[in-house]
């Protein structure tokens, strides 16, 4: 009868730790569906350049890819006079994993036009602009570069 007990003293918290081991791994393998982490960026872009939106920032294949498509700056040009102060605003395109695409545009003063949109899981925010004033009028427009922070983030 020692024997039966001395058994069971040991055998108990031994099926005791192993059911909490299996417990532990079939929780993390459940989660492995689960929604990957935030990730959240900031990027520079210039007009026609692209970039890739990883799901995660260890992730080695893109999950979406942005491109900035156009930059069109209608504000007034130094050294002119003119009836308005117009705007600038950024035309993109977000193109998905699946080869679904999203066109939008983003500006901060740009009548009906918002400066932070959410496509396709992925929340993109202007956050600046160089250069920032306006060229002179005879002179080219410039390479500008739209600074984003873009995420991947639930919106709250």
């Amino acid at each position: 009868m020692k024997t039966s007990i001395l058994r069971q003293l040991v055998i108990l918290p031994l099926l005791i730790a192993s059911m909490a081991l299996l417990y532990a791994c079939s929780s993390a393998f459940g989660r492995a569906g689960a929604e990957p982490p935030a990730v959240t960026r900031n990027i520079v872009l210039t007009q026609g350049a692209s970039v890739a939106l990883a799901a995660t920032a260890s992730s080695n294949h893109a999950a979406a890819q942005l491109r900035l498509e156009r930059v069109n700056d209608s504000r007034c040009r130094a050294g002119t006079v003119c009836v308005w102060a117009g705007y600038i605003s950024y035309s993109f395109v977000l193109t998905g994993q699946d080869g679904s695409t999203s066109q939008f545009v983003l500006s901060e003063n740009m009548p009906n036009a918002r400066a932070s949109i959410t496509e396709q899981g992925w929340t993109i925010t202007l956050t600046g602009l160089e250069p920032q004033a306006a060229p002179a009028k005879d002179e080219i427009a410039p390479d500008y570069r739209v600074s984003l922070r873009v995420s991947n983030a639930p919106s709250s």
